[in-house]
C-alpha cells in the first residue's frame, strides 16, 4: 500500500476527463509522449491522434503503451468507422490539445482545413482547444504564423508558448515547445473554467518569513510552503483567480497564479492588506515570524568568544490587525487561519478563532515527524466559527488542500444564501 503523500500522481480535476492529444511533426513530439504519460497518471483518458509527419518522430505504439488506449493515425480515417471516428473523438472530448503544434498545422487550423484526422477532429470539436506551438524561431516570427495565431486566439483557442531556447537548427529564440509539466498546468486551467470558484478571487499566503539579523544571517522557520502552494493549486483547479503571497521557497509557482514575493513579516502584512480588500477568500497559510531582531546590524557580526546576545521584539499580529480592517472593507467573505502548535491543539485553535474573528482555523501538531513543516503529508484539525471540530487523518498536503477549498466553497454558499 502506498503511503500518504507518496501515492499516485492522480489529480482530482483530471480524473476521468477525456483529452484528445494531437501530435504533429516536430522533434518536440517526444515531449508529447511525456505529457501523455503524465495525463494518464493524473487520471485522464488520453486519445492520441498523430499526424503523418508525427509518425516519423514517434510511433502510435509509444502512445498506446503510455495511455493504455488506442492511438490514431491518418490511415484510420479510411477504415469501416471512418465516417464517425472524428465525430466520436471530438464530441467525447473535454479538451483538445495539440502539442507540439507545427506552423503547418496552425495554418490549417486557422483556415479551417480538414485534410487529416487531427484537423478534422479539431474542426468538429465543441470543447476548448489548446495549442502549444513548436517550430524554428524564424518560422514562428514570420508574419503568416503570427497572423494564424492571432486568428486562433480571436476564436478562443488557448495558445501556450512557445518559449525561447536553442532549436534543432542551432538557432536561439522563441519557438521551443513548453515543458510537459508547465503544459499540464495550462490544461488544468482550461478544464477549471466554470468551476465553483469561477469569478472569485482567492488570496493565499505561503512559506516561512525571514527576519534579517545582519547582511548574511536571518531568523526563519522550517516551513517549506508546500501546504500553501497546494491550496493555491486547489483553488485554481476550481476556477478561482489566485494571488499567491509567498515567502522565499524553491517551489514552482502554480500555473495561473499571480505570485507576490515577500520576505519579512512586515512585507507580508503589506501585501495582504493590498490584496485582501478585493478578495472573496483569504488563506493565511504562511508561517509568519512571531519575533524579529530589534536592531538589524549593517555589517556582518564577527565570531567572538562568549555568548552572543540578541534582543528580539514581537512582529505585528497580521490576523489580529486584519480582523478590524475586515469590518471596514466588508471583505474577504471567508478568512482561514493556520496554527502550528506543539500542544493543546483544539483548545488553542478555538481560542484563535474567537480572538481573530476567523471563519475557520487549521491547526497541526508540529512535533509530529510525519506532518507539518517540510514534509509532503499533514494531519490537521479544523475548527470553525461555531466551534465545530473536524479531525483529518494523515494525508497528503494536496488532499488537505482540496478538503479545505471544498469547506470554503460551502462557507461561501452558506454566507451568501438568501
Amino acid at each position: 500500500m502506498k503511503e500518504p503523500g507518496q501515492g499516485s500522481q492522480e489529480i482530482t480535476l483530471l480524473r476521468g476527463r477525456r483529452i484528445v492529444l494531437g501530435v504533429t511533426g516536430s522533434i518536440a513530439a517526444y515531449k508529447a509522449a511525456a505529457l501523455a504519460s503524465r495525463l494518464t497518471q493524473a487520471g485522464a483518458q488520453v486519445d492520441a491522434v498523430l499526424s503523418r509527419a508525427a509518425t516519423r518522430f514517434v510511433t502510435p505504439l509509444t502512445f498506446q503503451s503510455l495511455t493504455g488506449r488506442r492511438a490514431y493515425v491518418d490511415d484510420d480515417m479510411w477504415g469501416a468507422e471512418s465516417h464517425i471516428l472524428h465525430v466520436g473523438l471530438a464530441h467525447g472530448a473535454d479538451l483538445v490539445v495539440v502539442a507540439p503544434a507545427t506552423a503547418n498545422t496552425l495554418a490549417k487550423m486557422a483556415h479551417g482545413s480538414a485534410d487529416s484526422l487531427l484537423t478534422v477532429t479539431a474542426l468538429a470539436a465543441s470543447c476548448p482547444l489548446l495549442v502549444a506551438p513548436a517550430m524554428d524561431a524564424g518560422m514562428f516570427a514570420h508574419a503568416a504564423t503570427q497572423e494564424n495565431l492571432r486568428l486562433l486566439r480571436q476564436r478562443g483557442v488557448i495558445v501556450v508558448g512557445p518559449v525561447s531556447g536553442r532549436m534543432a537548427s542551432g538557432m536561439v529564440g522563441p519557438g521551443r515547445m513548453v515543458e510537459p509539466e508547465e503544459l499540464l498546468g495550462h490544461i488544468r486551467l482550461a478544464l477549471a473554467r466554470g468551476g465553483h470558484l469561477a469569478g472569485r478571487q482567492v488570496v493565499v499566503t505561503a512559506g516561512g518569513t525571514r527576519e534579517p539579523l545582519d547582511p548574511v544571517r536571518l531568523l526563519t522557520n522550517r516551513s517549506s510552503g508546500k501546504q500553501g502552494y497546494a491550496i493555491a493549486q486547489a483553488a485554481l483547479d476550481r476556477g478561482a483567480q489566485v494571488v499567491l503571497i509567498s515567502a522565499p521557497t524553491a517551489l514552482p509557482t502554480p500555473v495561473g497564479a499571480h505570485r507576490v514575493d515577500v520576505e519579512t513579516a512586515e512585507e507580508l502584512k503589506q501585501a495582504v492588506f493590498q490584496h485582501a480588500p478585493q478578495a472573496d477568500v483569504l488563506f493565511m497559510a504562511a508561517a509568519v515570524a512571531d519575533f524579529r531582531p530589534r536592531k538589524v546590524v549593517p555589517e556582518k557580526i564577527k565570531r567572538q568568544k562568549g555568548a552572543l546576545r540578541l534582543e528580539l521584539e514581537p512582529t505585528e499580529d497580521i490576523l489580529g490587525s486584519l480582523a478590524a480592517a475586515r469590518q471596514e472593507w466588508g471583505r474577504p467573505t471567508v478568512v482561514v487561519g493556520f496554527a502550528a502548535e506543539s500542544g493543546d491543539l483544539v483548545e488553542n485553535a478555538r481560542a484563535k478563532v474567537a480572538a481573530k474573528g476567523l471563519d475557520l482555523i487549521v491547526a497541526n501538531d508540529i512535533s509530529a515527524p510525519d506532518a507539518g513543516f517540510d514534509v509532503d503529508t499533514n494531519r490537521v484539525v479544523t475548527v470553525d466559527a461555531a466551534g465545530v471540530v473536524q479531525e483529518l487523518p494523515l494525508m497528503s498536503k494536496v488532499q488537505v488542500a482540496e478538503i479545505l477549498v471544498e469547506r470554503v466553497i460551502h462557507l461561501l454558499e452558506e454566507y451568501e444564501r438568501p
